[in-house]
């Protein structure tokens, strides 16, 4: 049975188990403390699970877990206007200069650890409250990325940015406990585009959703692992700095810290 969508959200057109949530939950209080409708479908289902999860409880509502293969990026994304077309091919591989030439050809997947000569790298799962640094989930603690103001048509000068920023945006998300919560490159890459086409400053979602998301933890419980999926090889994966790597499949993505 489809939810009851009142006037208090006339923007709400679920199509996804999460969206039919929100919409409920914004049926019974307009003015819960959630995202618009479309800032709240651009996150992963593992974000929007984190969102749900304590309106929800307050109206006796059950948030299903995430699934392992969630929509395609592409199944409610807004047409880009004539004015922002992303690129046709896909996100590029990123590069992992703190490794050198060689990239990660002499490391090995290992389960949930990632062994390099000379070093090794465990999956991080997401952080209970107590074991996080104070302050981090205060106001104060911004994601802080900053907004893109360079030529769009500039392919190789925007990748440079975006990865960048996915760099700061995976280093914020640990420091908050929500390494098991990341969204992947492919889909940070394809949320800025579908952003720009609608003109909206994918850093100022970008910090808003950061937003909620520290008040969401300040009170919630959060599982370890949404998932118990791994990374299948090492070829989608890249250093964020000599500490960090990340993997991922497109749909999903995996932080591995470096241990010791």
């Amino acid at each position: 049975m489809a939810p009851v969508v009142s006037q208090a959200a006339p923007q709400c057109q679920p199509q996804t188990e999460y969206e039919k949530l929100y919409c409920q939950i914004k049926a019974k209080d307009a003015n819960v403390a959630l995202p618009s409708f479309e800032d709240f479908r651009r996150n992963d289902p593992q974000v929007q699970a984190l969102l749900l999860k304590r309106p929800a409880a307050r109206w006796g509502l059950a948030v299903p877990s995430p699934k392992v293969a969630p929509r395609p990026e592409n199944s409610a994304a807004p047409k880009a206007s004539a004015q922002v077309t992303p690129p046709a091919i896909e996100p590029p591989s990123r590069k992992s200069p703190a490794f050198g030439n060689t990239g990660l050809g002499e490391c090995i997947l290992q389960g949930d650890s990632i062994r390099c000569p000379g070093r090794q790298f465990e999956l991080v799962s997401n952080q209970p409250n107590r074991a996080l640094p104070n302050g981090v989930l205060s106001e104060e603690n911004k994601l802080g990325l900053p907004s893109f103001t360079g030529d769009l048509k500039d392919e190789v000068s925007v990748r440079r940015y975006l990865s960048t920023a996915y760099d700061r945006y995976i280093v914020k998300m640990l420091e908050i406990g929500l390494g098991g919560a990341t969204m992947s490159f492919t889909r940070f890459y394809n949320g800025f585009w579908r952003h720009q086409s609608q003109g909206v400053d994918y850093a100022q979602r970008m910090e808003s959703t950061y937003h909620y998301l520290k008040q969401d933890k300040k009170t919630l419980a959060v599982k370890a692992r949404l998932h118990s999926k791994l990374p299948a090889n090492l070829d989608n994966c890249s250093a964020v700095n000599g500490d960090i790597l990340v993997c991922d499949d497109v749909a999903t993505s995996w932080v591995f810290v470096r241990a010791g």
